[in-house]
């Protein structure tokens, strides 16, 4: 088929290289002219893991390819894929601007029927409006469907997503669309990870309820790491006893600093907006958001109790929101590095791949090239992301390295008693 893919952020780049590397035709375009030369000569602005190589081989045959004129893009293209950015606004809602903007584009160029699909996060309602701005901006009465295929990509984890996802759910009014969308898929649906078709607003709901259900147990086993500290309980522990009951399972029942990045935060806040709007309570949502915001003082809050911040040195290991991305989104570090600036501490930080991006926006920091060198001299550590290159190094070299043997352990990858019989001042999360 022919695809074209409009934004080149994380999901456009991922979802046009996924079609490309299944055989499709597939041309992204995006406003940035800059960008788009520096994808079409083989530049990845994103980190992902396994995302480099199928990027340029499927770019190398020719399946691949961007361009920065939109017409063309729309006009050679069976299938549009709406795949722009929807930040928060001033209100907390989702921005529509960008969706809006490329449903006025597709609009003024359809030449024959296509089926644009929304990607993007979006909430309930938006293809209806996607469709209304279509057909108030065509040039001709031209037949087309608009469907809700929400993505499900995990970062550092996007490629494998997308070659073997746990559902595709495709939202649509249209039998017409629905074959289109059917065979376009076919080769990714198994029997226990189907294709689901429902109507376009059930759809759009599913990809909201299913990041807030997420960030809903984070927030649950953050606050619940309280009572474990003022009663002597192990969260660790508690989450594996929790996990074990299969009604609940094991996945996101980690005490830490809280969630971040580019969805979470920002599809919890837009799904408190979206219910507000129709009148619905939205006290859970808000109760989750909350936590996840007090949660990112704890590393701070642990440090006081135990060293004069105020001058100090103190290192961070990890920028990054989650492990194998480079995306400091809304990262917990970011917050945790400003509290400690504020309250006169000197920063050393080392990240293994988000180094760069992070250079962009923070200043009066010092940057290290692998996590010893970052401890040198410092009175505590704090480890912010649980990337694996932390859980296996040499513990007894980081106590020497350090000025005071004091580690904040916001994501408790390290044993406690360990840690303490080898002299460390050591802190967990609800430990």
């Amino acid at each position: 088929m022919k695809l074209a893919v409009a934004g080149t952020g994380y999901v456009g780049i991922v979802t046009g290289t996924g079609f490309a590397n299944l055989g499709n035709e597939v041309l992204c375009y995006d406003v940035d002219g800059n960008k788009i030369k520096r994808l079409a000569s083989g530049q990845l602005p994103i980190y992902e893991p396994g995302l480099e190589e199928i990027f340029k081989r499927n770019l190398d045959a020719g399946r691949l390819r961007f361009t920065a004129d939109a017409m063309e893009a729309i006009q050679a293209s069976d299938i549009i894929f709406i795949c722009v950015g929807t930040p928060s606004n001033l209100e907390q809602a989702a921005d529509l601007t960008a969706v809006k903007e490329v449903a006025q584009t597709i609009g003024r160029y359809m030449n024959e029927y296509k089926v644009v699909v929304n990607k993007s996060t979006v909430p309930v309602g938006t293809a209806n409006l996607v469709k209304k701005i279509i057909k108030e901006h065509q040039t001709a009465d031209i037949a087309f469907d608009v469907v809700s295929n929400p993505e499900f990509l995990r970062e550092g984890a996007a490629v494998k997503d997308f070659e073997n996802p746990d559902r595709i759910i495709i939202g649509t009014d249209s039998k017409k669309a629905e074959e289109i969308m059917r065979s376009l898929y076919r080769s990714k649906a198994r029997t226990e990870r189907p294709i689901f078709i429902t109507d376009i607003q059930t759809a759009e709901v599913i990809k909201y309820a299913s990041n807030a259900m997420l960030a809903t147990r984070i927030s649950f086993m953050n606050q619940l790491a309280h009572l474990c500290e003022k009663t002597g309980a192990d969260i660790r522990d508690v989450s594996r006893g929790m996990g074990l009951d299969s009604r609940i399972g094991s996945r996101f029942l980690h005490a830490g600093l809280g969630f971040g990045g580019s969805c979470f935060p920002k599809d919890v806040r837009a799904l408190i907006a979206t219910l507000k709007e129709h009148g619905c309570e939205s006290d859970l949502f808000e109760a989750v958001y909350r936590i996840n915001e007090a949660q990112r003082t704890i590393a701070v809050k642990k440090l006081q109790s135990v060293l004069e911040i105020k001058g100090s040195t103190i290192a961070i290991w990890g920028l990054s929101f989650k492990p194998k991305t480079d995306d400091i989104r809304e990262a917990p570090s970011l917050d945790i590095i400003k509290n400690l600036q504020n309250k006169g501490a000197y920063i050393h930080v080392f990240d293994p791949v988000a180094i760069d991006k992070a250079k962009r926006i923070l200043k009066e920091i010092r940057f290290f090239d692998n996590p010893y060198e970052t401890i040198r001299d410092c009175d505590a550590l704090i480890v912010v992301t649980e990337w694996d290159e932390f859980r296996n190094l040499d513990m007894r070299a980081v106590k020497a390295l350090l000025r005071k043997p004091i580690v904040v352990d916001g994501r408790n990858i390290y044993d406690p008693q360990e840690m303490r019989q080898m002299g460390f001042t050591y802190l967990g999360i609800g430990r």
